[in-house]
C-alpha cells in the first residue's frame, strides 16, 4: 500500500490560525472546556442505467465549530467564513448559548479525561483517492458494467452508482491536542432487473459488495472483495431466483451469510449498546433500547458462542478514525462477551459518569458529527460479531443442518421502538435439505426477539469466513446525523427460527 499524505488543499486552509483564535477568546471567559473542530468533506456521486449515465453531482461541505463547557453547560456555534475575526465571533456564540444554557443545566457536564495529543495525524489505509480518478474513467466503467449486465438473458434493466467522501478534520482543545485526520470510503452499488417469461413475477439481484473505507483499488482488483466475479454472476442468480418456489412458512434453522447478518448486528445490537440510547437520553430512529445499564454483566443477549466487540480501529472499517471529534485516541472493547452485555458504547460526558465500570473511566472514541455545522454526538463504532478460531466453513455450517435456509445479502428489515422484536429479509437464500443446498427460495424473511435470535445461535464460522459489511447512511438524532459504520460477521447456524412468507403476509 503507497504511503498517502494529508491533502495539501486542506492544509492549505487557515485551520491552525482560526482555532487559535478561537480557543483563546474561549478561554478569556474561564471555560472549562473548550474544543474546535474545522472540516472539509468532499462527496461526488454518480448514477448509470442501461449503459448510460443518469446524473453526476460533486459537494464539499466546509466550516469549523467551537464547544466549550461554561458554567457547568455546552454552548455550540458553527460558522463558513474563514478569517480569524469569525472564528472569533463564532467562540462568543458558543460562550452565549453556554451562559443561557447553565440556567437550565441540573447536571453539571464533565468529561472524561484524555491523554494529550499534540500534533497528531492519522490517514484511514487506502491506496487510491477516488475523486483523483477522472470522472469519465469511473462513469465510463460503471456504463460499461451495466451494458453488459442488461445484454445477458434475463436482464431487462441494469442500474448502478457510485458514492464517494473524502473527510477531512482538524481538531484542537485548550488541554493541547491538536489533531489532523484524512479518510477515504467508497460505496459501489449495482443492481439487475428482470420479468420471469411466464408468470410474469418481477424481482431484482443486487451485488452483496459493502461499503469500505479503501479507494479506487476496490473496485480495481483489490484484495478485500471479488466484485468482478460477483458482478458476472447476477444475471443468473436472477434467473434462478425469478424460477424460485416460494418459502414455506415455519421454523427451520438458518446459516446467515455476514453479508445479511451485518444488519441485524446494526440493528439490534449496534443501536441497542449505544449508551446514551440505553440511558434514554436519546430515542430519535427507532427509539430506546431493551438493553439498559442495569442489566450490565447481566444480561444474557445470546449464547455463549457470542463475542461481539466495538472498535474504531479495524482496517478499512465505514467507523474507522484515529481519533474521535473529542480528541480521544480510538480502541477496540467488549459490547459482548461469552453472550452476556459486558460493555456500551460511549463518549467524554458518558464516560465520566459511566466509564468506571466500562472503559477504566475513559470514553472509548464514540463522538462524531457528520459536518461542521453539526455537533458531535455519540455514534456507533465498527460493532462485529467475532468469528471462532476454529470455527467450520460455510460448507461445514450448512452440513450441520436438516432442514433451513442459507440467507445471502441485505435487503429490507425492521424494529420496534426497543430494539427487540425484529425480522429481515435478505437478497436471496437457499433451501438446505439434509446438509446441503438445494436452490433458492423466493418471498422469505426471518422473525424473532433480539435475545431468542442471538440465544438460538449454536456456531460461528471461522476467520476464513469472516467479512465487513455495512452502510454509508446511519441514522441517529434530532436534527438528524448520518454516520458510515462497519459490521464484520462470520457465517453463524442459528437453530429454529420463525421464517414467514412475505407473499402470504402481504395478502392476508
Amino acid at each position: 500500500m503507497a504511503a498517502q499524505e494529508i491533502d495539501p488543499t486542506f492544509l492549505a486552509l487557515p485551520y491552525h490560525r482560526l482555532g487559535h483564535a478561537a480557543l483563546e477568546r474561549a478561554r478569556d471567559f474561564g471555560v472549562t472546556h473548550a474544543d474546535f473542530r474545522f472540516e472539509r468533506n468532499r462527496y461526488q456521486h454518480f448514477s448509470v442505467r442501461d449503459g448510460a449515465l443518469e446524473g453526476a453531482q460533486d459537494g464539499e461541505d466546509l466550516g469549523f465549530a467551537v464547544r466549550v463547557i461554561l458554567d457547568g453547560a455546552w454552548g455550540f456555534a458553527s460558522g463558513v467564513g474563514l478569517t480569524e475575526s469569525d472564528a472569533v465571533t463564532v467562540a462568543e456564540t458558543a460562550i452565549t448559548v453556554a451562559q443561557v444554557a447553565a440556567r437550565m443545566t441540573t447536571r453539571p457536564v464533565q468529561l472524561a479525561p484524555e491523554p494529550v495529543h499534540h500534533d497528531a495525524t492519522w490517514i484511514s489505509a487506502y491506496d487510491v483517492n477516488p475523486l483523483e480518478v477522472p470522472l469519465a474513467e469511473k462513469t465510463g466503467l460503471f456504463a460499461g458494467w451495466t451494458r453488459e449486465l442488461i445484454a445477458a438473458d434475463g436482464v431487462d434493466h441494469a442500474t448502478g452508482n457510485l458514492l464517494q467522501v473524502q473527510e477531512n478534520k482538524y481538531y484542537a482543545d485548550l488541554a493541547g491536542s491538536s489533531i489532523t485526520q484524512q479518510r477515504v470510503r467508497i460505496e459501489p452499488y449495482l443492481e439487475v432487473h428482470g420479468a420471469h417469461p411466464s408468470t410474469g413475477a418481477f424481482d431484482s439481484m443486487r451485488t452483496i459488495a459493502p461499503p469500505v473505507g479503501q479507494g479506487w483499488e476496490y473496485l480495481d482488483g483489490g484484495d478485500t472483495f471479488d466484485f468482478d466475479a460477483e458482478r458476472v454472476e447476477l444475471p443468473g442468480l436472477l434467473r434462478e431466483k425469478l424460477a424460485a418456489p416460494s418459502v414455506a412458512a415455519g421454523t427451520c434453522d438458518l446459516v446467515i451469510h455476514p453479508s445479511n447478518l451485518w444488519l441485524t448486528i446494526h440493528e439490534s445490537i449496534g443501536h441497542a449498546t449505544e449508551l446514551d440510547r440505553a440511558l434514554g437520553y436519546e430515542a430519535s430512529y427507532a427509539g430506546t433500547s431493551f438493553a439498559t445499564y442495569d442489566k450490565l454483566g447481566t444480561l444474557q443477549y445470546g449464547s455463549p458462542v457470542m463475542h461481539v466487540t466495538g472498535d474504531r480501529t479495524s482496517a478499512h472499517g465505514l467507523a474507522t478514525v484515529g481519533f474521535d471529534d473529542e480528541g480521544v485516541e480510538t480502541q477496540e472493547w467488549d459490547i459482548i462477551r461469552d453472550g452476556v452485555l459486558v460493555g456500551y458504547q460511549l463518549d467524554r460526558p458518558m464516560a465520566h459518569t459511566y466509564g468506571a465500570a466500562l472503559n477504566g473511566g475513559r470514553s472509548n472514541g464514540c463522538a462524531y458529527a457528520d459536518s461542521p455545522g453539526h455537533i458531535p454526538i455519540q455514534r456507533m463504532a465498527n460493532v462485529s460479531l467475532q468469528p471462532a478460531a476454529d470455527g467450520p466453513d460455510v460448507d461445514g455450517l450448512i452440513s450441520q443442518v436438516e432442514r433451513g435456509l442459507h440467507i445471502i445479502g441485505d435487503k429490507s428489515w425492521s424494529i420496534d421502538m426497543q430494539r427487540y422484536n425484529f425480522q429481515f429479509t435478505g437478497q436471496r437464500a437457499y433451501a438446505i435439505a439434509d446438509g446441503q443446498l438445494a436452490g433458492q427460495v423466493r418471498d422469505f424473511a426471518y422473525q424473532a426477539t433480539t435475545t431468542d435470535f442471538w440465544g438460538a445461535m449454536e456456531a460461528v464460522g471461522g476467520p476464513q469466513t469472516y467479512e465487513l459489511g455495512g452502510a454509508m447512511n446511519c441514522g441517529k438524532a434530532q436534527p438528524g446525523q448520518v454516520a458510515s459504520v462497519s459490521h464484520g460477521a462470520p457465517s453463524a447456524l442459528f437453530r429454529d427460527i420463525r421464517i414467514l412468507n412475505t407473499s402470504e403476509e402481504g395478502t392476508s
